[in-house]
């Protein structure tokens, strides 16, 4: 008697194409769904915190990367057998009298600047009005069509018979009058808070100096018992000090270079002060962004109260927005990509979130953070593939790779 056939008894060619055909369908995915939900939950409190606390995160992220510029220098004083307290208290004093030099050297300009605005404005006015009366006359008809429709607007708001029914009353929404004692003490308040920030910024740096490699060695001692885990630490330690004192140095690289561009560029076409405008430039090239068209406002105000001219303050702004491109988006993010080993793409985009997140001082902050971030990364097993993605294009591994395969 024959056996029934089954379906499954079609021979060993049917038993192994459904074998294959349930092993392609059916794929195991390595990931925790709740693992990663605990993630997205803890970087977005995270990032909340960050928001929220700012005004104690702020200064203190200055205060550490002000102590690992400034270290070299008073290690140099501890050398030089000058106490560490000292040897920091001696340099802070130093810079920051520099400083205030800087400032009192260039009240004169500032005075000059704010008292050229009027000036400027008027000759601006003048340029409109030139424009105006220009063969086209495009803007005279422009605003003709929109005085029309006001007053067609204004006829048939008077003909509307609902505004003038009994009862209803017309209502005139009056500003408020300018009291300049409230914009005075807005200034003084932000003025004082501005103090306290830069005081306590000044003391976080002064402490962190004073201390030394006691903070890196506590941290090392904390890490754990063992000395594969401190050796990992302290190498951590050491990338992050050696990463943002090369991020700094060329900060001052480019800042320099920006300076004499402006300089030079603003001399040749005649601006006064340029050696002044130079440095302002190097200044501000420190802020991304923001410093670009704080230069290019103020020395497009100069240069149209200098020249009268709306085409040489275009050719100013246009000076200056030229050599902020080159600087900021060519040049900066190259240098910095190739001595940070940061991705270019991650050092844009990380300096933009930084920005959103602390705004003026998340600009300045963003690069360092996220060399501190890789650094760590770097050297914890479990997220050595965020560092792998933060890390920029290394060619000599590339071409190895390709070669392999």
């Amino acid at each position: 008697m024959e056996a029934p056939v089954t379906p499954d008894s079609g021979g060993g060619d049917g038993a192994v194409q459904q074998s294959d055909e349930s092993e392609h369908t059916q794929v195991q995915l390595p990931v925790d769904l709740r693992s990663t939900s605990l993630v997205v939950i803890a970087v977005l409190l995270s990032l909340f915190a960050l928001h929220w606390a700012s005004a104690v995160f702020i200064p203190i992220m200055l205060g550490l990367m002000f102590s690992y510029a400034l270290t070299p220098l008073v290690d140099v004083l501890h050398r030089w057998r000058t106490p560490r307290p000292v040897g920091a208290a001696l340099v802070l004093v130093v810079i920051l009298s520099g400083i205030g030099w800087t400032g009192y050297t260039l009240r004169d300009e500032v005075d000059n600047f704010i008292e050229s605005l009027p000036v400027a404005a008027g000759k601006l006015r003048a340029s409109a009005r030139v424009m105006r009366k220009g063969p086209d006359g495009n803007l005279e008809k422009v605003q003709k069509a929109a005085t029309q429709l006001e007053k067609a607007s204004a006829e048939g708001d008077a003909a509307n018979p609902v505004a003038t029914r009994a009862g209803v009353s017309r209502v005139q929404i009056e500003k408020p009058a300018f009291n300049i004692k409230d914009y005075l003490v807005i200034g003084a308040l932000r003025l004082a808070e501005t103090i306290g920030q830069v005081t306590v910024v000044c003391f976080i740096t002064y402490f962190l100096l004073a201390s030394g490699d006691s903070f890196r060695r506590k941290v090392a001692r904390i890490a754990g018992p063992t000395f594969a885990k401190r050796r990992i630490t302290v190498q951590a330690l050491n990338e992050i000090t050696q990463q943002i004192q090369r991020y700094l140095a060329v900060q001052l690289l480019t800042s320099v270079l920006m300076g004499l561009a402006t300089a030079a560029a603003f001399w040749a076409i005649g601006l006064k002060h340029a050696a002044v405008w130079g440095v302002v430039a190097a200044v501000l090239n420190l802020i991304p962004y923001l410093g670009s068209i704080a230069l290019a406002a103020a020395s497009a105000v100069v240069a149209l109260t200098q020249f009268g001219s709306i085409e040489k303050a275009g050719l100013v702004v246009g000076i200056s927005f030229g050599l902020h491109i080159v600087s900021g988006y060519v040049f900066t993010p190259w240098l910095t990509s190739r001595t940070s080993r940061l991705s270019a793409v991650v050092v844009f985009v990380g300096v933009l979130a930084w920005g959103w997140l602390w705004g003026v001082w998340g600009l300045l902050l963003g690069t360092p953070i996220l060399m501190i971030i890789k650094a760590v990364c770097d050297r914890v097993d479990e997220l050595k593939g965020i560092g792998e993605l933060m890390g920029g294009a290394d060619p000599g591994k590339n071409e190895a790779t390709i070669a392999t395969a």
